[in-house]
């Protein structure tokens, strides 16, 4: 009986699978954490970026939006 819970034992701690799997998981949640945070602060930069692109594109030239009390949006022109 001691033999079994001793091989139960040394199987279990040389199945290192479900470690891998957790490392995984911790890899691609700090990843996704590691994505919303660029998303969220460089969102209106790169949002006016590819305006500007869009705008070259088209061979127009591009406006960045005005704030104040009449609030001019962002345009091509």
């Amino acid at each position: 009986m001691l033999a079994f819970f001793s091989n139960a034992a040394a199987k279990v701690r040389r199945d290192e699978k479900g470690a891998t799997a957790v490392e995984y998981g911790l890899m691609v949640s700090l990843i996704a954490v590691a994505i919303v945070l660029a998303v969220t602060f460089l969102g209106g930069q790169i949002s006016t970026m590819f305006q500007s692109a869009a705008c070259g594109v088209q061979g127009k030239t591009y406006h960045a939006a005005v704030a104040g009390p009449p609030a001019v949006a962002a345009s091509c022109s």
